[in-house]
């Protein structure tokens, strides 16, 4: 069993999907500290041609917090203020309908949970993509809470049974591969090949928010991104 696991990030890049198809099961990191400047709350979209940021309001957030403990603010009007940018930015776009009424489902729930409001939103553009694989909360498992880093991602493996593990490229410092190898774990490594599309006919812009890649492209197009990957396998330290 192929298994994944990374934090819920707001609206991400093509290569959080990426991973995400590559595996039988991805688990939902929600039980772990919120990252101050990361995706957990924030990406990018196209605006006058350049990578803008875009950010989901939340209140009493804190790196000494973990993301489930978090809240987000229900008010409407920064919801719609994001909204009516992603208009004026897009309309032209020639998917921009069926991408605009899928996040603005997402922005106008009144979950106030922040790891429950980005998991309800990764399970609209999962649905809207048809990516199959089965998606689970961290916090749901029951493991040891006082594991870190590596030593609880061992756990969740072991958990739920998993033969494979899969991370994104930018992990490849934070694992042993020896250690996997110990526990009968293959780790591997998504690496994210080249993906380019049009926008509007200016410079591209690469690794904005899913929500650029849906407004320029087809279902049957990101379909094709999403196996746009190599798979670096894991290596001994030397």
């Amino acid at each position: 069993m192929k298994l994944g696991i990374m934090q819920p990030y707001f609206f991400p890049y093509i290569g959080y999907w990426q991973l995400m198809n590559a595996v039988d099961k991805y688990v939902v990191y929600d039980d772990v500290n919120y990252i101050k400047g990361g995706w957990i709350n924030r990406n990018r979209v196209l605006v006058n041609g350049q990578p803008h940021y875009i950010n989901l309001p939340m209140i009493g957030a804190s790196p000494n917090k973990i993301i489930n403990e978090i809240k987000v603010n229900c008010d409407l009007l920064p919801k719609q203020k994001t909204l009516r940018l992603l208009e004026q930015s897009y309309k032209k776009a020639p998917f921009f309908h069926q991408t605009y009424e899928l996040v603005e489902r997402v922005l106008t729930q009144q979950e106030d949970n922040l790891a429950k409001f980005l998991m309800l939103s990764i399970q609209e553009v999962k649905e809207y993509l048809g990516i199959q694989t089965e998606l689970i909360f961290s916090s749901s498992l029951p493991k040891d809470n006082s594991l870190k880093g590596q030593d609880k991602v061992l756990s969740i493996c072991e958990l739920l049974g998993a033969t494979e593990y899969y991370n994104a490229i930018g992990g490849q410092e934070l694992y042993s591969f020896e250690v996997f190898e110990e526990g009968n774990i293959a780790l591997k490594f998504v690496k994210t090949e080249p993906i380019f599309y049009q926008q509007f006919g200016n410079e591209f812009q690469s690794n904005l928010s899913i929500i650029d890649v849906m407004m320029f492209n087809s279902k049957e197009e990101i379909k094709e991104m999403l196996g746009k990957y190599t798979l670096i396998e894991g290596t001994h330290n030397d």
